[in-house]
């Protein structure tokens, strides 16, 4: 399993080009999976429904299965937020993990910018970014480069920065609890 991060400030397109870079790389034979860091509360389950009943009365995980998929809860209750290690730690086999988000851990990552949104490049700050994507030509930078609306090109960028969980995991250690939150 190898792991790339697609990083940068809000609005600037990284799900966009996730949902558009994942049929890219499953069309080239990978199997892709996904982890997103939330800035807010946020819910996949129901009011109502039996799982959110069961949440609800305080169950510390919720697993709801069908003959179409499962999903696990894991309520955080009087946890602190998971860091980007045990989480990439929990997921299943696949040949690529895409993370969004966890600016400000130490793994590899793919800036992705957008000049409307006037905020400057997180690189060169930020040593672990590997590669730039941007709508904007930002000449100079001694970096990969690729531009926001050519998925083909990011899918080569990601499939040639992405690490190896194990390494990952390596990267991630010394900055363990430092996502963005």
């Amino acid at each position: 399993m190898r792991v790339i991060g697609l990083t940068g400030w809000s609005g600037a397109g990284k799900t966009t080009l996730i949902v558009r870079l994942i049929p890219v790389l499953r069309a080239r034979g990978f199997s892709v999976s996904t982890l997103k860091h939330a800035h807010h509360a946020f819910d996949v389950d129901m009011p109502g429904k039996d799982s959110y009943r069961h949440r609800e009365a305080g169950a510390a995980e919720v697993l709801v299965a069908s003959s179409r998929r499962w999903a696990l809860m894991h309520e955080m209750r009087d946890e602190s937020e998971p860091v980007l290690a045990s989480l990439l730690a929990r997921m299943s086999p696949v040949d690529l993990v895409l993370v969004e988000g966890y600016k400000l851990d130490a793994h590899a990552k793919i800036e992705i910018h957008r000049a409307a949104n006037g905020k400057p490049p997180l690189f060169p700050d930020d040593p672990s970014i590997a590669a730039f994507v941007s709508d904007a030509d930002f000449g100079g930078l001694a970096l990969p480069r690729a531009h926001l609306d050519d998925a083909e090109s990011v899918a080569d960028l990601c499939l040639e920065l992405s690490r190896p969980l194990e390494d990952t995991l390596l990267s991630l250690a010394p900055t363990a609890g430092t996502a963005d939150r």
